[in-house]
């Protein structure tokens, strides 16, 4: 996963809340990137907290344990003291009285990217949703298991925001060990092509090429065997390489129109489309690692970056050098045909494409019909972000 870099972060103006208990507007605006933190009161957030706020109180309490697979810049928003000082209050609170703790835990504040250069005040963020493939597989190749799920090499070098090395574009975020110099490792094409050799350490194997795509698109998955084992297949590093949407590739030239391109559907042209699949699938640079891990818990996902297990419906992938995970958020709007005027989700995981202060990934569970509502997912909902009372949102 790629973000962006850690003194963009570092350069937030730092946060100064209100005195415990109190909404009430600082003398300057609270700013997270380019958008200014609004202070609302819970009271005036329709449908606030929902009607299940236990589960996003669930969703909060593991992540209050968690240990992110990828340190965080310093300077995002979001207190560490105070969370933790949140996490020890959650700990004793009963079911019932979830919505109670986050309305007298935390301030609400609504993110809101100003107007500037003739772009109008805009209070809707953008809102899309991912998944955990189920997919059939092999742990040897052979006839209808031909496509290899890579293990992390040894010689790959991952780089955190901000991190580079000598004679290395920054734009990438890993690097080739070749004794003590460092040089950009192999895009899709050149690994297809054999470029990591022996280093090329197959973990399992998929039916085609599509349905490794898709793994790597979504970053983990679940993998039946033909033993009949389930296995849980885990992200492990990336190549660095920028990521390109297949589906952005496949709608630029005319292939499907974007209304009602679900996974399904593009992945079903793929299939029917080789030359052209090939092609469109190699386009995307990225190339991602994997480890094997068994399933703890069948009703929850993979860790995210947070480093605990999804919880589907939420948790969401948010900008990590912004938000440090485990703020919860109130998403307005109704989501992906949802009744509830608003839903209450937890910070948990990050993606190469959630990039800003009002850009989220929900997570939505495992398998087709999960997939299917990840797909669907495409909706205009405003963001606020529940900052814990006390130290203050912003420490390193």
């Amino acid at each position: 996963m790629t973000s962006r870099p850690a003194a963009v972060a570092a350069a937030l103006v730092l946060l100064c809340l209100p005195a415990p208990g109190s909404a009430a507007p600082a003398a300057e605006p609270l700013r997270v990137g380019d958008a200014v933190l609004e202070p609302v009161e819970t009271a005036r957030l329709d449908g606030f907290p929902g009607p299940d706020a236990s589960e996003a109180l669930a969703a909060f309490r593991r992540t209050c344990s968690a240990t992110p697979a990828a340190p965080q810049p310093t300077g995002v928003a979001g207190s560490a003291e105070a969370l933790t000082a949140a996490c020890a209050r959650a700990s004793a609170v009963p079911e019932a009285e979830a919505g109670r703790f986050f309305t007298e835990t935390f301030d609400a504040y609504r993110v809101i990217r100003p107007a500037a250069a003739g772009t109008p005040e805009r209070r809707s963020g953008f809102l899309t949703g991912y998944f955990e493939p189920e997919l059939d597989g092999s742990a040897t190749s052979g006839p209808g298991y031909t496509a290899a799920v890579l293990a992390r090499p040894d010689d790959l070098v991952s780089l955190e925001p901000g991190e580079t090395r000598p004679g290395l574009d920054p734009a990438l975020r890993a690097a080739r060990r070749v004794g003590d110099a460092f040089e950009a490792y192999p895009d899709r094409a050149a690994i297809e092509d054999g470029a990591l050799g022996a280093r090329a350490r197959p973990l399992l194997y998929l039916r085609d090429a599509v349905d490794l795509f898709v793994l790597q698109v979504q970053g983990s998955g679940r993998v039946r065997l033909a033993d009949g084992r389930s296995v849980r297949v885990l992200y492990d590093g990336r190549n660095g390489r920028p990521y390109t949407s297949i589906g952005k590739l496949i709608v630029g030239e005319g292939h499907l129109p974007l209304d009602g391109l679900t996974l399904a559907r593009w992945t079903g042209w793929l299939r029917a489309n080789p030359g052209h699949a090939r092609r469109l699938m190699r386009a995307n640079a990225s190339y991602i690692f994997f480890r094997i891990a068994e399933i703890a818990d069948p009703a929850l996902g993979p860790p995210g970056a947070a480093g605990v297990p999804l919880s589907p419906g939420r948790n969401v992938a948010i900008d990590a050098t912004l938000w440090r995970y485990g703020l919860p958020f109130w998403l307005e709007g109704r989501i992906a045909g949802d009744a509830a005027p608003g839903r209450l989700v937890v910070a948990a995981d990050t993606g190469s494409a959630i990039v800003g202060p009002a850009r989220g990934d929900l997570y939505l569970g495992t398998g087709a019909e999960a997939g299917v509502r990840a797909g669907n997912l495409r909706d205009a909902v405003g963001f606020v972000v529940l900052l814990p009372r006390g130290a203050g949102p912003v420490a390193p």
